[in-house]
């Protein structure tokens, strides 16, 4: 006999957050296990570490924990929960970055090429993706896979929409020749 999973709706979403606002830990259980592996998938993405994005997703899902009253069901909430998991991400950056790296302003490279490819979490085009600069990651990530607009991702990293948008291109422009490298 063929066992499948019932397939996954906004409005499963929308029933289970019902149930969570009134707090249901199984009904939260199943919100976590609906949407986890995407959300790690994003903070590994924007994190390019393994521990770090292991480490993001948990939180991600703690806040989420002690805000979901604050979700008003005006968007998906995927939109909702992914906004949570980008804006974690990006403080998680903030707050771990060591103190030279502030003072000096070295701008941190991602993964390697080795340790992306053995990365357990990634594949295809995510494994060129953690290779980018942490900065220019960022921007490629939350403009091209998250939809994010420039003004939104200059805003959250504090910097230029024309270095935001000039960024975003150089970055694809690299990935599309490590791409046909490959």
């Amino acid at each position: 006999m063929l066992h499948t999973k019932p397939e996954h709706t906004p409005l499963c979403d929308l029933a289970l957050i019902e149930r969570v606002k009134a707090g249901d830990q199984n009904a939260y259980k199943a919100l976590y296990e609906l949407h986890i592996k995407r959300v790690y998938g994003l903070c590994l993405r924007l994190l390019a570490d393994e521990a770090h994005a292991e480490d993001a997703a948990q939180e991600v899902f703690v806040q989420v924990w002690h805000k979901i009253a604050q979700f008003d069901g005006r968007s998906q909430f995927s939109t909702w929960l992914y906004s949570v998991a980008s804006n974690i991400a990006i403080s998680y950056v903030r707050k771990h970055k060591s103190w030279l790296n502030k003072v000096v302003s070295i701008e941190q490279s991602g993964m390697d090429e080795q340790s992306a490819q053995s990365c357990k979490g990634l594949n295809g085009l995510d494994k060129l993706i953690v290779r980018l600069p942490e900065r220019a990651r960022m921007v490629f990530v939350l403009y091209a896979i998250e939809g994010y607009r420039h003004e939104e991702i200059a805003q959250q990293l504090g910097m230029a929409v024309g270095s935001s948008k000039s960024q975003y291109h150089r970055e694809r422009q690299l990935l599309q020749e490590w791409y046909e490298y490959e």
